[in-house]
């Protein structure tokens, strides 16, 4: 069970990755699960020494009933303080973020997130990307002709 975020590369230039835990509650492993999950807008923030996920949006489980949550409400994401304290520093340079890539469930029925450090790109970098992917699809339909 995987769930990508797939603005990400298109959006960012992602310079390092690191897998973290993530704390949740019953119906919200149900709802990721069913792959029931929005990446849209959501990044990460170190506050008081604690990394915390905003924005990312888990349906509420159908099924559900006593146990309601907000759909966007603020996670806390599990790392030791080395991890932290890098992070931080590295955050701190100008122009960088924490953004989820990929949220999975791994062989021992844990939910972890794929979060990476990243450098927002320009819009005409988007736009040059874009252009090389066009010539590359135009290249590699007149081969096909030959």
């Amino acid at each position: 069970m995987e769930i990508r975020n797939r603005k990400a590369k298109r959006d960012y230039q992602i310079l390092k990755t690191l897998e973290v835990g993530i704390v949740l509650t019953g119906n919200e492993i149900k709802s990721i699960r069913a792959g029931k999950i929005n990446f849209k807008d959501s990044y990460a923030a170190i506050k008081n020494g604690e990394v915390w996920l905003y924005n990312l949006h888990i349906s509420p489980y159908i099924k559900g009933s006593y146990q309601d949550y907000g759909p966007t409400r603020i996670r806390k994401l599990l790392l030791n303080k080395h991890e932290i304290n890098r992070l931080e520093k590295k955050i701190q340079e100008r122009g960088f973020t924490l953004i989820p890539i990929r949220l999975y469930i791994n062989e021992r029925s844990l939910a972890k997130i794929e979060l990476a450090i990243a450098k927002g790109k320009r819009e005409y970098e988007k736009r040059e990307k874009i252009r090389e992917r066009d010539v590359q699809k135009e290249i590699k339909g007149v081969n096909s002709f030959s």
